[in-house]
């Protein structure tokens, strides 16, 4: 099973994703987290370019390949096989961050983004993704002054990035669940822990 967690920054995904781990291990699962862009030595050396502070010019085009460069690499070498071997992997981002930061935001082309994902990923789609949702002036707040290449662009930034996530929600309605980020950490693991079983359940119907 393949569960994505992905949404504006500040949301809190990392914390969700830690409970979501141990609520499955509690019940029996194998659960291993990674993150996109990172998790692979390639992954990790295009996340330091991409995120980090520094004043190397990237162009928008060579900014998504490089994203969509990390995703190939996850996908061939931990996420595939880790679904293989049974386990449910919990990944902290995936296409989604790239069509919207880059896309919805960030201005290239969306069918564009979505082929080179496709390419990078071979089709692999997430059973179920987290969209968390929060306003742009609180995600802004909460990352406060610690800010990496992407959030440092701005609070006009932040809310394509959020109407962005908003708009694939709705292309995507069969996969992807919006998470109201505005709530307490419990009742947001309540809310994906609902998600979950929905999720667990169908794919057991299916067996």
């Amino acid at each position: 099973m393949f569960i994505v967690f992905d949404g504006i920054d500040g949301a809190g995904k990392s914390t969700q994703i830690e409970l979501t781990r141990a609520w499955l291990v509690e019940r029996g699962h194998v659960a291993e987290t990674l993150y996109d862009p990172g998790s692979t030595s390639l992954g990790l050396k295009l996340r330091e370019l991409l995120l980090g502070n520094h004043d190397l010019t990237i162009a928008p085009e060579a900014e998504t390949l490089m994203f969509v460069a990390a995703r190939a690499q996850l996908v061939a070498e931990k996420i595939r096989p880790a679904l293989e071997s049974g386990k449910v992997v919990l990944c902290d981002r995936y296409t989604y961050s790239t069509v919207v930061y880059q896309g919805h935001a960030g201005g290239v082309d969306v069918r564009k983004i979505r082929a080179a994902n496709d390419l990078a990923t071979g089709g692999l789609q997430p059973d179920l993704a987290i969209l968390f949702d929060l306003p742009a002036e609180v995600a802004f707040e909460r990352i406060g002054g610690n800010l990496d290449r992407m959030e440092s662009r701005g609070l006009a930034y932040f809310e394509k990035v959020r109407q962005g996530f908003l708009v694939e929600a709705q292309k995507n309605l069969s996969i992807a669940r919006v998470v109201d980020a505005t709530a307490s950490p419990a009742a947001i693991q309540e809310i994906i822990q609902v998600h979950l079983r929905e999720v667990l359940m169908h794919r057991e119907a299916a067996r």
